[in-house]
């Protein structure tokens, strides 16, 4: 049902419409470490209580400004639920994210061998007795 509609269940992937160039790679490094920054230095006030909200909302900016930046990447999605726990949300996990999708450290292509055909030898002649 939801494949006639158009939409797919898994979202798109990175190297979708997104093109990460030099600048945006930078700005997506920029943004997540002065949100971390931001989440560390301000710690009191984005704990439990009144700015919580606030905390809450800049999370989900950064997520929209990342994910707009170098397009869809499953690492954000571990990061974006880190945040909402009061304490772990002191770890940097928008810059360690970024910097994952960004570093182009990921495994190498695999070449896969195409299969050839391989006939046996044929059977000797037959003894003549």
């Amino acid at each position: 049902m939801l494949r006639s509609a158009g939409v797919g269940l898994l979202p798109p992937s990175f190297s979708g419409n997104v093109a990460p160039t030099a600048a945006r790679i930078r700005a997506a490094r920029a943004i997540a470490m002065l949100a971390d920054l931001a989440e560390i230095v301000v710690f009191p006030a984005f704990m439990e209580g009144f700015l919580s909200p606030v905390n809450d909302a800049v999370d989900v900016a950064v997520a929209v400004a990342l994910t707009y930046l170098l397009g869809w990447h499953w690492a954000f999605l571990p990061s974006f639920l880190a945040e909402m726990v009061p304490v772990v949300g002191l770890v940097p996990t928008w810059t360690a994210a970024v910097f994952y999708v960004t570093s182009g450290g990921g495994p190498a292509p695999v070449e896969i061998p195409t299969a050839t055909r391989v006939d046996p030898p044929p059977p000797p002649p037959a003894l003549k007795g």
